[in-house]
């Protein structure tokens, strides 16, 4: 792809993660009060918020972007959650996703989830082919690190 069409690929992603967030909302409020499962989610949102705040504690507001195009002078974050999982956020957002299939385990529900996951994988490649372009060491890092899970994916 070119560089244009790359970063339109990126916004798309973007746009797209945050219709599967809303959509994941609007699962889940109707039927918060009623969840089979509130213990479950509210684990699965505690753990995503925890996983979202140690990517925020390793990884200074100003150095990550939304889209997937890395900052303009950004730096290569290795240390805190960044040592075991190369994309913390977005396994925050996944986390928060299976918190909604434990509240709503309907297929609408199902379905958003599994769409944000492939949407998140998209991103995280298309982020990482510019991670490589423009850190040297990205290589050697994605090599000893997982994208999402520690030690499995």
């Amino acid at each position: 792809m070119s560089e244009g069409a790359d970063r339109r690929a990126g916004t798309l992603l973007v746009v797209l993660q945050f219709v599967l967030l809303a959509a994941l909302v609007g699962c889940v409020l109707p039927r918060w009060d009623r969840a089979a499962a509130p213990a479950l989610a509210v684990a699965l949102a505690t753990l995503a918020v925890a996983v979202g705040l140690a990517a925020v504690k390793a990884n200074r507001p100003g150095n990550f972007n939304i889209h997937p195009e890395p900052r303009s002078g950004g730096r290569l974050v290795e240390h805190g959650i960044y040592a075991w999982i190369r994309h913390p956020m977005y396994s925050a957002l996944l986390l928060l996703a299976l918190a909604a299939l434990a509240v709503s385990p309907t297929a609408p529900t199902l379905v958003s989830a599994a769409a944000l996951a492939v949407v998140l994988w998209a991103k995280s490649s298309l982020e990482e082919r510019w991670m490589n372009g423009v850190h040297p060491g990205y290589a050697a890092y994605r090599a000893r690190t997982k994208r999402f899970v520690p030690g499995l994916i």
